[in-house]
């Protein structure tokens, strides 16, 4: 198939586009849809050209402090130090493969995050309805929209009910765009006056619609602008800021000790080639370059964790904020409760009717409401069901729930639209929260059904049904609607009133104002959407976490109460206030009150805003849950925007930081716990790469000023590579520590050295440099200079291996937490350990390193030395503080 007419789709009628495109109203069969993504690629942009490992390789070389490295080794060569320049080269080029190895583990789990939160599209397939990924879209497909879907490409429409599409992104235009499917004429027409099309990247608020797909991928509109871009920013997290700022400021204090550790040896009269290579050594043993990649590895491998338990994180920073989270305002339906709607009592015709199904009645008030409950929604019936069982109803839970009692009652939906085929609607949007559908009785006859809010509806009818008689809606009539849903309300049901009247013409603009006026009251359904079992723990949790939940719902106050109450989230004292008494509140009161209100009732997604910025006026972060298009402002102005997998609607996924795929409140408490534990583990990944490194620093700095040569430059560098990387990763897989989410949330933008960090960083420091020295100058007494230096090499090697598990907490004993718990802190100590014996039990590998063997008293004092870090760490810790403190 040759497109000839792309970019002037718009001047084709619907038939004709059709043709043009190969396609019909039942869409492409799955065999050509398959050809066709073959022939035209898939509907994704292009970025940027990915690096090759090559690439990868040589940018490990930028490194300030590796290009200093190959210059020692190079002056090294010259000087005729072959050995020490072949190992300093050996040592940069494993680090290198090291720094590929991390970068490409990080990009292959957030490559497997993007797949994870990669869009959908309804589409018309072998005639039926099929959910698919948007990337397998090709020309000819049949799509279908509806309010708070994204466009998933460039689209002609072929039907639009009341549908508005906001295209800003493409023609800076902030009003929404009011569609229709006529033909257009003019050929030139700019993207904005093109009505009758859609395209990729923008989204629709309101309505819904259908149309074909004329161009996917780089032939979209918004391709076209893409081919001048190169590809996406890399993402930063704020903690990765951090550390980028704090290897600066530890690039020039360690450059300034290493010129005075130069200067000292200099005037000790020691060699220029030796204080060189040792004051580079110092500067590279200090200096955790890995740094950064280990953060972000372990950020990944805990958003790929955080995915496997039903959290996806689509933006790197939210695992930092989760941490931080001390307000979670959530939705109430489907996300604290089960979502599965159920119809539990009807008053219609001023009377309540009986709950069993045999009697619910025959008068006209009765089967009207039955009839709206069946017709007025989008609920689609999949399939023919299993043998004895239903069709499958596949809609919003609320309208499902209305279809399933009307046909427990013998009201069934297909029978109806055989019946009164719907000829329009007006669709149902969280302002006027009513919908009215139209339906065709006979030739110039139609019956309009709505429903929607009681309290609303009830001020749009002028009249009631009772007793199969239409009269005049008066006070009495009033007062009985008011009081039946205050029960029902008491009872924590949800209720909608329905309502209908005839017309004798079919408008082809449907205005809600003229038409949703002078209607005839039939009755109220309430309904019931239980909370989930795990839900109430999941808020004890909170409470003990020190997080605070908060419920937002459109549902009537007392309804949101009870279930609030039942959940624990409404405690004693806390309040419950309305959308309308919100409003009456100014900015001032509602700041000084805000800490008052635990339920939100009735009202609109315009009030989530309101509330986070209240919220976060007073200093706390906040998680935000919303699944509606008009739920993107509050996502975005909250810290942690969460968007719902199932319900939620593309765009509220689109600007969410994380994305429930069972949305589900106690994910969120979940992904907390995660969130919490992942900056702890980085935090001992830092603790552990700074301590050592002030040992190392430490160590040098003294041996040399009391003009003793520790430790050769290459001893540093295989210390640093064997030492580092592995131990460092493997803390970033520890388990969360008992009693994580009993600790209160970790200030935003605190330190990474808050909470005494910085000062259990400083003493391991010390104390590893003090062991070292003591045994140095223990064997160097004791000993030969070869055997001091020898034992030195090991002691510092061994001690930062065992210095691993003493990071594993700051508060609790090894022992107590379980000294073989973490898995792959063995394998890395394991690593570590024989990379270490390697160099100095192979007598090739020792005389390269200018080691020389050790008798059994010798290693005693090496495993000794090692050992006492950790006795001296562990005392330290039982008369330490053991107040709640960070995770």
């Amino acid at each position: 198939m040759k497109l000839t007419n792309n970019g002037s789709y718009h001047t084709l009628g619907k038939e004709e586009v059709l043709k043009e495109l190969g396609s019909g109203d039942a869409g492409l069969t799955a065999e050509e849809a398959a050809s066709r993504l073959e022939r035209h690629g898939r509907n994704e942009l292009k970025e940027g050209k990915s690096k090759s490992l090559l690439q990868k390789f040589f940018e490990q070389f930028k490194d300030f402090m590796v290009i200093v490295l190959l210059a020692a080794a190079v002056i090294s060569g010259f000087l005729g130090e072959i050995a020490d320049a072949v190992i300093i080269f050996l040592v940069v080029i494993l680090n290198a493969a090291l720094g590929v190895f991390q970068e490409a583990k990080a990009e292959k789990a957030l490559d497997a995050l993007k797949q994870m939160s990669s869009p959908q599209a309804r589409v018309k397939r072998n005639g039926q309805v099929a959910v698919v990924q948007a990337a397998e879209l090709v020309p000819g497909d049949i799509v279908l929209l509806e309010a708070g879907d994204y466009i998933p490409a460039d689209v002609r429409l072929l039907e639009a009910a009341s549908l508005k599409i906001e295209e800003a992104a493409l023609t800076g235009e902030s009003v929404p765009s009011e569609k229709s499917t006529g033909t257009l004429t003019q050929t030139d027409l700019v993207i904005g006056d093109r009505v009758n099309m859609a395209y990729l990247g923008s989204s629709v608020t309101y309505g819904r619609g259908s149309g074909v797909v004329t161009a996917t991928g780089m032939e979209t509109e918004v391709g076209k602008i893409a081919g001048f871009l190169s590809g996406d920013e890399e993402e930063v997290t704020p903690l990765q800021r951090k550390l980028t700022e704090l290897g600066k400021i530890l690039t020039f204090g360690v450059l300034v000790i290493a010129v005075i550790i130069f200067a000292a040896g200099m005037l000790q009269g020691r060699g220029f080639l030796d204080m060189f290579l040792t004051a580079v050594s110092i500067s590279v043993a200090a200096i955790p370059e890995g740094l950064p990649a280990i953060v972000t590895i372990v950020l990944a491998m805990g958003v790929q964790k955080m995915a496997k338990r039903n959290a996806i994180i689509r933006k790197l920073p939210a695992v930092e904020t989760l941490g931080s989270t001390e307000i979670i305002c959530s939705d109430k339906t489907g996300t604290l409760t089960q979502n599965k709607m159920t119809v539990q009592r009807l008053f219609a015709g001023g009377e309540w009717l009986p709950d069993d199904p045999e009697g619910t009645g025959t008068d006209a008030a009765s089967q009207r409401i039955l009839q709206i409950m069946s017709l007025c929604n989008d609920v689609k019936m999949s399939g023919t069901g299993a043998e004895g069982e239903s069709p499958k109803l596949i809609g919003d839970p609320t309208e499902t729930a209305l279809v399933a009692y009307a046909q427990t009652r013998g009201v069934g939906k297909p029978e109806l639209e055989a019946r009164l085929p719907r000829r329009a609607e007006i669709p149902f949007d969280s302002d006027r929260k009513l919908m009215t559908t139209f339906h065709e009785e006979q030739p110039g006859s139609y019956l309009m059904l709505t429903k929607g809010a009681p309290d609303i509806l009830a001020g749009r009818c002028s009249s009631i049904e009772i007793d199969g008689q239409i009269v005049s809606m008066n006070d009495e009539h009033l007062k009985r609607i008011h009081q039946a849903n205050r029960q029902m309300a008491a009872q924590a049901l949800r209720v909608l009133a329905m309502a209908y009247r005839r017309t004798g013409v079919l408008p082809d603009h449907l205005q809600p104002d003229e038409w949703e006026r002078d209607l005839i009251f039939v009755g109220l359904a309430g309904m019931i959407d239980p909370p989930r079992e795990e839900v109430k723990a999941a808020v004890a949790i909170c409470r003990e976490a020190g997080i605070r939940p908060v419920m937002i719902t459109g549902d009537h106050k007392d309804t949101a109460a009870a279930i609030a109450t039942e959940l624990g989230i409404l405690a004693p004292g806390d309040e419950a206030i309305t959308g309308s008494e919100l409003d009456k509140l100014s900015a001032q009161e509602f700041d000084e009150k805000v800490g008052q209100y635990s339920v939100y009732a009735r009202v609109s997604p315009e009030h989530k805003v309101r509330i986070v910025k209240a919220w976060k006026d007073k200093g706390k972060v906040v998680a935000m849950t919303g699944d509606g298009v008009n739920d993107a402002p509050a996502l975005k102005a909250s810290d942690i925007g969460v968007g719902m997998g199932i319900t939620g609607t593309d765009v509220s996924k689109g600007v969410s930081d994380m994305v429930l795929s069972d949305d589900n409140f106690s994910t969120i408490v979940v992904a907390v716990e995660e969130g919490r534990k992942v900056y702890g583990n980085i935090k001992k990944a830092i603790q552990y790469l700074l301590s050592a490194n002030i040992g190392e620093v430490v160590t040098l700095f003294i041996a040399t000023l009391f003009g003793a040569v520790i430790l050769f430059p290459i001893h540093i560098l295989w210390i640093n590579l064997v030492t580092d990387t592995f131990p460092a990763l493997a803390l970033g897989m520890e388990k969360a520590e008992k009693g994580i989410m009993k600790r209160p949330p970790r200030p935003a933008g605190a330190s990474v050295f808050a909470e005494g960090a910085g000062w259990t960083i400083l003493y391991q420091g010390i104390l590893e440099a003090g062991i070292v020295l003591g045994i140095f100058f223990y064997a160097l007494n004791r000993y030969s200079s070869p055997e001091a230096i020898t034992m030195a090499f090991g002691t510092l090697g061994f001690i930062q291996i065992t210095h691993a598990f003493n990071v594993r907490s700051q508060r609790e004993s090894i022992f107590r937490i379980g000294l073989l718990s973490n898995r792959w802190l063995l394998l890395a100590a394991g690593a570590s350990s024989l990379l270490l014996l390697v160099v100095m039990l192979v007598p090739a590998l020792r005389d390269i390193f200018n080691l020389t063997a050790l008798n059994g008293a010798q290693w005693s004092l090496i495993l000794g030395g090692a050992l006492l870090l950790v006795v001296l760490v562990e005392i330290i810790k039982i008369f330490k503080p053991r107040e709640s403190s960070l995770p």
